[in-house]
């Protein structure tokens, strides 16, 4: 671990290397083997906090190895670093705590729903702070994405190490830190739990989908289920076929009911062949939609390391393949992970890299030469291969002519130091002029691109002859309206007939947008459930509190009226609206299923900290047992101060009657 107060390089790119620490070989070393070089900065000036009840005290921690991951959910290498945390805290549960930084590179990471949308989606076990104004990463000398910081048990800086791909250097020095605080008595070994937002995450049908494939041919869609470790199969007017999957995260091949996937993204069909980037896999997956087999194609099922030369498919490591395109008889891969197009030739025993030399930018020029930023959508119009690269906020072309180019259609290029990956807002226009934030969509259709234009929350067009782009939908803001049409962090896009589809990732749904009106309706998969065991979110808190029978009358409303406790100079934002979630625990008959399972508002009374929630009676008798969840936040200061997100949850057996003393 480097001793020193911040991190080396300035991009977003930073895969240090550093050799593991040569200290303390003896079990219980005589002298500290890490020793703090000066009390760690606070914790102070984050915006908000996530996945715990209140803010936190370094101070509060004194007796456990903190580790600081400052990170910004776009950056692939933060997405790395995520699976050796999970590591760590599992590993050192009573030892060590781990902290998210969030400290923002795009405009529209700084916003605290949309991170702890990224909390939930890349399910997110530790306290994360929104540091919107690098007020924390300025304290620390943060220069780049990731960097993690680790603070001794008496509350001291010890170092930092920039990159990812350290998971055996902070196993080491966790370790021997540990023995040393451990005999020298400054170790606090009680465990300490946190409440995740995942807690009072509702169940949804879908969650988070990422890609989507239309099947015209055959009236299908094909629908990532990224968060639910799957893939739908749905008919174009909404019937569910398959799903393929169980829905826990793992790499098994089989039938459709065996299969396992971890978070897959893109895909591409090839006559009865579903190809499917299983990208936290790290692994290309095949699945023979006649046979309702899946079986894996590409990849060891190790993330690589470096820029590797590509291989034999089962014996080379993959980095985070996003999406895929069908060229003939080649399969093109777009590699978020080392920032570069990867090919296979059906039929070779070979895959390795297309386009790109490794380095993160936006870099025109010879295939290999060329320079890439986490491609994370790819398409074909028939002569040329179109992706967007997220980091770079561009739209670019890349040659089917091994002799060819890459050249950026629409967004910055060629700028120097690196200076491609931060020129991003919402800019229409043509060409160097245009201005995307994070695209991860692009599909062609009648000479256009589509493409979602992410973290502006909208679907926009670019002429790849002219390179113009003008936005097509979208309000500009995160939203679920379908009149005007709000998006949330789009991240797939496909075309059928007259209809558009969009993967309204952090909406949890598909949208069915029509090209010449733009009308816009959930595409609904009917009969489509949450699997048993999705690998993350659970259906229900484990922290229901169950209250006792409520004998009621009959009326036209089930009513709840709940108070609220606050800590002391907190008080209910009242820019936030707070939603309700009734779910029914067994079978019932008192409330219709149209109000169940959804997330609406409540009535309230900030100023006496009440409120209340009322759901439509579909039976004048009967009984039911619900678990009420109520979502809320509530400010320190007012809500540009210190704001919390809270919830709670409880179980409540209800029984109508016309023989009960209250009314419902």
């Amino acid at each position: 671990v480097q001793a020193d107060d911040g991190a080396g390089e300035s991009d977003d790119d930073a895969d240090t290397e550093t050799d593991p620490t040569e200290a303390g070989q003896n079990d219980v070393p005589t002298e500290n083997p890490f020793p703090g070089r000066f009390p760690a900065p606070s914790l102070d000036g984050g915006v908000e906090w996530f996945n715990t009840a209140e803010p936190i005290d370094m101070r509060d921690l004194r007796g456990k190895i903190v580790l600081l991951d400052f990170w910004t959910y776009c950056c692939i290498n933060c997405m790395h670093v995520l699976p050796d945390l999970h590591y760590l805290e599992h590993k050192y549960p009573d030892n060590l705590v781990v902290i998210g930084v969030h400290a923002a590179k795009f405009d529209n990471e700084r916003d605290s729903e949309n991170i702890r949308q990224a909390i939930l989606r890349y399910e997110i076990e530790h306290p994360v702070v929104n540091d919107a104004d690098m007020v924390i990463a300025r304290k620390f000398n943060f220069r780049s994405w990731p960097t993690l910081v680790i603070i001794d048990p008496e509350g001291n800086y010890v170092g930092y190490q920039s990159g990812e791909g350290n998971r055996e250097l902070f196993d080491q020095v966790i370790t021997e830190m540990l023995a040393f605080h451990r005999e020298k008595g400054t170790l606090n070994e009680e465990p300490i739990r946190f409440d995740l937002e995942r807690d009072s995450a509702p169940p949804t049908a879908l969650r988070f989908p990422g890609k989507i494939v239309t099947d015209e041919v055959n009236g299908r869609l094909f629908i990532s289920d990224s968060n639910h470790n799957r893939i739908v199969i749905a008919s174009l007017d909404g019937a569910l076929i398959e799903t393929i999957g169980t829905g826990q995260i793992g790499w098994r091949d089989g039938s459709f009911e065996e299969a396992a996937f971890d978070h897959p993204q893109g895909m591409v069909l090839a006559g009865d062949t579903l190809y499917v980037a299983d990208t936290e896999n790290h692994l290309i997956r095949q699945v023979d939609l006649a046979a309702q087999t899946v079986s894996t194609l590409a990849g060891s099922g190790e993330q690589s390391r470096g820029r590797l030369p590509g291989g034999p498919l089962l014996a080379t490591a993959l980095n985070s393949p996003w999406d895929l395109t069908v060229v003939g008889n080649s399969l093109y891969i777009a590699m978020a992970g080392p920032h570069q197009l990867w090919k296979h030739d059906f039929g070779s025993d070979v895959i390795g890299p297309y386009a790109g030399n490794g380095r993160e930018d936006i870099i025109d020029g010879p295939l290999t030469a060329s320079s890439l930023a986490q491609p994370s959508g790819i398409t074909y119009d028939g002569g040329s291969l179109y992706f967007v690269d997220s980091e770079g906020s561009a739209v670019r072309e890349a040659s089917v002519d091994p002799d060819g180019d890459v050249r950026t259609i629409a967004g910055p290029h060629d700028l120097p130091f690196g200076r491609s990956l931060f020129e991003f807002a919402d800019i229409d226009g043509i060409g160097e002029d245009v201005r995307l934030q994070h695209p991860l969509g692009i599909a062609f259709h009648d000479g256009q691109l589509f493409v979602t234009d992410s973290y502006n929350h909208k679907i926009k067009i670019v002429d790849p002859a002219t390179g113009e782009c003008r936005t097509w939908l979208g309000e500009g803001v995160a939203g679920n309206s379908l009149d005007p049409v709000q998006l949330s962090e789009p991240a797939g896009v496909a075309i059928a007939g007259d209809s558009l589809f969009v993967a309204d990732t952090n909406n949890h749904r598909i949208l069915r947008i029509h090209l010449q009106t733009k009308a816009a309706t959930e595409f609904v998969v009917a009969g489509l459930e949450p699997p048993q065991q999705s690998g993350g979110i659970a259906a229900f808190p484990a922290a229901a509190v169950g209250l006792p029978p409520q004998q009621l009358k009959p009326g036209e409303n089930l009513t709840f009226n709940f108070n609220f406790t606050l800590p002391d100079e907190f008080k209910l934002n009242p820019e936030a609206p707070m939603s309700c979630t009734l779910t029914a625990v067994a079978g019932q008959s008192l409330v219709g299923a149209d109000s169940l399972d959804q997330r609406m508002e409540a009535m309230v009374d900030h100023d006496n900290l009440r409120a209340t929630f009322q759901v439509p009676l579909a039976a004048q008798s009967g009984n039911g047992i619900y678990h009420l969840q109520v979502f809320y936040s509530y400010c320190k200061g007012g809500p540009q101060g210190v704001c919390r997100l809270g919830n709670a949850t409880w179980q409540i057996p209800v029984s109508i009657s016309a023989e009960a003393e209250t009314d419902a």
